[in-house]
């Protein structure tokens, strides 16, 4: 591994700016998902609909599930749709989302334990694997990223339309992609001692951060909160012959006709 990636980037910035400016940015980062999760939640109603939904599936149900069924449930859904990604059916859309989820969960978490506890000269000395986590994380990010939105994004590979075709729901994946890219040059700079390349990608990091966190009402950062809700309450609604007032699989043989030979499916 290079060794500009043992290095904690955090320690050496705190030489010009001080670790209590860069936890009130984490904590003012914060404060802004949930603020916009809250304020997409108010436009979108989406919680509202999910209550509302499962009561009137609940009055449609053919059994009752029990609280140990329920939790086996939950805790399949979640081990099965969540953890592994396993809604999409494609290897490669499977790889690309959990590249760019764990890698995310890794550059977060190690971002918050190296500004709180190891930014100072007199804070404990940060263990070198934090360190190398922190760039592991956003490398996998980057790599998820830019694999899903150069080769896999759905109106490229259906629709046909470039690449650089940006609507606001693209605004997440966007700038997460350019939070972790610019985090990795700024670290590689930073530790080459290349000051004026340091300090730009410094300031692009920054106000990538700034439109990842604070344009949560506008992307679909929230979108990760709702899906595993929405895949337990399917399950439960499955389990309780609800269904979503969906017919049951008929008992018959899947039959598609000689068109779907056609063409080999490019989506997933």
């Amino acid at each position: 591994m290079p060794a500009w990636m043992n290095i904690n980037p955090f320690l050496t910035l705190s030489e010009s700016i001080s670790a209590f400016s860069m936890q009130v940015f984490l904590i003012v980062m914060v404060v802004l998902v949930i603020g916009g999760t809250v304020l997409d939640m108010i436009h979108k109603k989406n919680v509202k609909y999910f209550f509302n939904n499962a009561k009137k599936l609940k009055e449609v149900s053919k059994r009752k599930v029990g609280a140990v069924e329920a939790a086996t449930i939950v805790t399949k859904t979640v081990a099965h749709d969540v953890l592994t990604s396993a809604e999409f059916c494609g290897w490669t859309r499977r790889l690309t989302h959990l590249l760019g989820m764990y890698g995310t969960i890794i550059f977060w978490v190690t971002s918050f334990i190296l500004v709180f506890c190891h930014a100072t000269t007199t804070s404990p000395q940060a263990p070198t694997i934090l360190s190398q986590l922190w760039h592991i994380g956003a490398l996998m990010t980057c790599v998820g990223g830019f694999w899903y939105w150069l080769f896999q994004r759905a109106n490229v590979r259906v629709g046909g339309n470039p690449w650089y075709q940006i609507v606001f729901a693209d605004l997440f994946i966007l700038s997460l992609v350019a939070t972790t890219t610019f985090g990795l040059v700024w670290s590689y700079f930073q530790t080459m001692q290349m000051t004026i390349l340091s300090n730009l990608f410094l300031v692009l990091f920054i106000l990538s951060n700034i439109i990842l966190f604070g344009g949560v009402y506008w992307s679909k950062f929230a979108h990760m909160f709702y899906k595993p809700g929405a895949a337990i309450q399917k399950n439960l609604a499955k389990a309780d012959g609800s269904r979503d007032h969906l017919p049951a699989p008929a008992d018959k043989p899947a039959e598609f006709g000689l068109g779907i030979k056609r063409e080999a499916p490019r989506h997933y």
